[in-house]
């Protein structure tokens, strides 16, 4: 090899990137060229080109000073050559000096802020202007100092872990950055430590990771650590940067507790007029778990006494409060001795055993007294009293009592506007009630009184019942008629019509109704013309017109009783029991039951009219009579009254009655076609009036 092609390779050795050490640089371009010039080189030529170092400045070094110099390789030192620089930070940060290629740094750099520079060097002839090498690019490195301290990032570093937990369980990752070039020497390498939170805790070095190191932790006796980390840059030798944050662990509660009463006996006092619902107090079991851990049920456990109180819990406080459930006496009841169980709502039989989890203490409760009216031993009161009862006489006694322990003496009264009228007077020692005044049933038939009993005391206190007092009903009233009858009676009345039906009223009230009895007044003049029947059964009185028999009388007399008829406009009859008197037409009927037959009806009315008392206007057979009588004297022409001219004419033109006759009946006339007798048949009333056969004689 000859010096020329030993020169090419020592050339392309120094100025190769990162070849040897990296000792020197060349730009891509010239690279390039240069090994497209060795790969077709001849031996007999070389091709010239730049000379320059890799150049490094060190980092916040403020003083002015060269650091680097670029040269062509046809630079012979008579200055010829003129040295260009141009690109990042030229003639600011960098200048070179044109005639030697030297490269000076006029400030300070921060390699975290630019790490590297990237500039353009040319060599011109100065003669000629023309370039004696072309343009290439090279670098210029910030070298890297330790001067950044690390900085956590994420912070601030908070967790929680379950009490009671194992050693080495994972707490939290503190992480930790250092803007010094981690490629470069330990300026940015770092390591973990502890320096507050041991022995509890600890810190993997490289990690950062922090985990637990003592086991079994109890909240309830530390809730809280903070745990100081600190990290050092240059892996913790001497020299380096260092940061700390601080940690905050909290552990979680677990149900490692159960709740505990700190009082064996809680002492409570009410007054026995206390309402139902009244609260009494409270009481607390601890539990030095929290949250739902620290719920819990509280319950009374004396059955014989428990429903006199209940106890709740307040969802808030965890307190249980005692609650009046039923009312409280003083004098039957004093003192209530309960025994009060508490229980978590959530167990977890892997920290301790369910019987753990509850806890009993014992309350008592005093009743204290208070001043009660008295108590009446009935209410209301009913009575009764005869109304014929005499002034004085005794209706009965009422009775209060002073239920206090006191037992205070009672006085007692009627309260005036209750009794206005005085009708009735009070003992006011011993409560007994007199008649004060004349009573009367059918004036009031009952009173309503109003009782006061009044202990005598300071306080006086006093209460109140009803008296009911029912009048009890005599005979004293005597029975009157209904109505001032006024009956009267055409002239040519035939014996036996009936003229009145009349009733009477009594203003007593008997329990069996009222039973009337009715006849002629003994010591006074009696027509002998008119005759009265006392029915008893309806109640009433009848009129008959009296006269001497008359032929047409004896000849129906004279008929078998079987055979005769009775027809009758309107029969009133007054209801038994009652004061009205109900009409019942007996005319064209709306309603017909079962017909009997005529056999049938005549055995039923003579045995009813032999058994009176047993029958009445609602009877079946009594009604079925009516009916038929009613149907039989509508279809028989025979019978009154006379619907014909016949009639009218018999009757007379003096009659005050007038015509009963009407001309516009039916064509067919039974009168006109068919004689008989002018009058109508008379039926004798003594079967149906119950009177005897001479009283009934017309």
């Amino acid at each position: 090899m000859d010096n020329c092609s030993a020169l090419h390779v020592l050339l392309m050795i120094s100025i190769m990137p990162g070849w040897l050490g990296g000792d020197f640089i060349i730009s891509k371009k010239q690279h390039e060229i240069r090994s497209s010039e060795i790969s077709h080189r001849s031996h007999l030529r070389v091709r010239r080109g730049w000379i320059w170092s890799q150049i490094f400045v060190e980092e916040e070094d403020p003083t002015p000073r060269k650091i680097g110099q670029l040269k062509s390789d046809y630079d012979t030192g008579d200055f010829t050559i003129k040295y260009i620089l141009s690109g990042e930070g030229a003639s600011e940060i960098f200048k070179i000096d044109e005639y030697t290629g030297d490269i000076y740094l006029s400030q300070r750099l921060d390699r975290e802020l630019k790490p590297f520079y990237i500039l353009q060097a040319q060599a011109i002839n100065r003669s000629s202007k023309q370039p004696v090498e072309p343009e290439s690019e090279f670098i210029i490195k910030v070298q890297d100092i330790n001067d950044n301290a690390p900085e956590f990032i994420n912070e601030p570093y908070v967790s929680s872990i379950p009490e009671m937990c194992p050693t080495g369980t994972t707490v939290i990752q503190v992480t930790a950055t250092d803007a010094d070039d981690p490629m470069f020497g330990n300026n940015a390498k770092l390591i973990y430590s502890i320096l507050e939170g041991e022995p509890y805790f600890s810190v993997e070095p490289k990690t950062g990771i922090i985990v637990t190191s003592w086991p079994n932790m109890d909240r309830e006796a530390r809730e809280t650590y903070l745990v100081v980390v600190q990290v050092k840059d240059m892996l913790g030798l001497t020299g380096g940067y260092s940061a700390t944050t601080t940690v905050t662990i909290s552990l979680m509660d677990v149900n490692d507790n159960g709740p505990t009463f700190q009082h064996n006996l809680y002492t409570f006092a009410i007054s026995e007029s206390a309402p139902v619902g009244t609260t009494l107090g409270r009481i607390m079991a601890d539990d030095g778990d929290v949250g739902l851990n620290a719920k819990m049920n509280y319950s009374l456990e004396d059955l014989e006494e428990s429903s006199t109180f209940t106890i709740q819990t307040d969802p808030d406080t965890q307190e249980g409060i005692v609650i009046l459930a039923q009312p409280l006496d003083y004098e039957t009841k004093r003192r209530f001795v309960i025994a009060v169980e508490a229980i978590n709502e959530n167990i977890d039989t892997r920290f301790m055993s369910a019987y753990e989890f509850r806890d009993r203490t014992t309350i008592k409760i005093t009743v204290t007294n208070v001043d009660e009216p008295p108590i009446f031993y009935e209410t209301p009161y009913n009575w009764k009293v005869l109304e014929s009862a005499q002034i004085g006489t005794q209706v009965g006694t009422v009775y209060a009592k002073d239920t206090d322990t006191t037992n205070n003496a009672i006085r007692y009264s009627i309260l005036k506007s209750s009794d206005t009228r005085q009708m009735f007077k009070i003992d006011p020692s011993n409560g007994t009630v007199y008649v004060a005044n004349l009573l009367d049933r059918e004036t009031a038939a009952w009173y309503n009184l109003t009782i006061n009993a009044r202990e005598n005391s300071d306080e006086q206190l006093s209460s109140s019942v009803s008296l009911h007092i029912t009048l009890l009903d005599i005979n004293d009233n005597v029975p009157t008629l209904s109505q001032d009858y006024q009956p009267y009676v055409c002239e040519d009345t035939q014996a036996g019509k009936l003229i009145e039906l009349i009733s009477a009223t009594d203003a007593d009230d008997p329990v069996d109704g009222h039973h009337f009895y009715f006849s002629m007044i003994p010591d006074k003049h009696i027509n002998p013309n008119f005759t009265i029947r006392d029915n008893q059964v309806l109640s009433t009185l009848m009129l008959a017109v009296r006269k001497y028999k008359t032929l047409r009388q004896e000849k129906m007399a004279t008929q078998e009783l079987e055979t005769v008829e009775f027809s009758e406009k309107i029969l009133s009859f007054a209801i038994p029991d009652t004061e009205s008197t109900q009409t019942v037409p007996l005319r064209h009927p709306r309603r017909r039951e079962r017909k009997l037959c005529r056999e049938e009806v005549t055995t039923s009315i003579r045995m009813s009219l032999r058994h009176s008392h047993l029958i009445g206007p609602e009877d079946t057979v009594f009604q079925q009579f009516i009916m038929d009588r009613l149907a039989e004297a509508d279809e028989d022409p025979y019978v009154p009254p006379f619907d014909c001219m016949h009639t009218y004419t018999f009757e007379g033109t003096g009659s005050v009655t007038g015509s009963l006759s009407s001309l516009e009946s039916a064509i067919f006339d039974p009168c006109m076609i068919q004689t008989h007798d002018a009058g109508p048949h008379l039926l004798p009333l003594s079967p149906w009036l119950g009177a005897a056969a001479d009283e009934t004689s017309f």
